[in-house]
């Protein structure tokens, strides 16, 4: 297991370790939750790189041995909009995903609209 100082305690630190394709894909990846919800503030959340809204997270994302994964920090999220996931690989908590079929930015605003919307007040998620 990794020391806690060997973690990235920042997104940069943290892309910083990606190379080549994915970081590329990362980067974008990034540049297009930060166009969704330029409010969000950006941290590390079980080690990988997310953004938080009104203290809650809604999205992050990682780069794995294979490619990438989109994780939108729920259960249901992406069983909800799992017709607009048709063709990636996943699990329940994240979508799989290579830089050569990123996620497109309608399913991301999909996805973090579905998080945001599963926040609201009276929801128990």
């Amino acid at each position: 297991m990794r020391s806690a100082e060997s973690r990235p305690a920042t997104i940069d630190a943290y892309l910083s370790r990606v190379k080549g394709e994915r970081r590329t894909t990362l980067d974008s990846l990034r540049r297009t939750i930060r166009a969704i919800v330029p409010e969000a503030e950006e941290c590390i959340s079980y080690g990988i790189p997310a953004f938080r809204l009104d203290g809650r997270i809604v999205a992050g994302f990682r780069a794995t041995a294979r490619g990438c994964s989109y994780y939108p920090f729920s259960g249901s999220t992406l069983l909800t909009l799992a017709r607009d996931l048709t063709g990636y690989e996943g699990t329940k908590s994240a979508v799989h995903f290579g830089p050569d079929r990123p996620l497109p930015v309608a399913v991301v605003r999909k996805l973090i609209r579905a998080r945001i919307a599963e926040r609201k007040p009276g929801r128990r998620r």
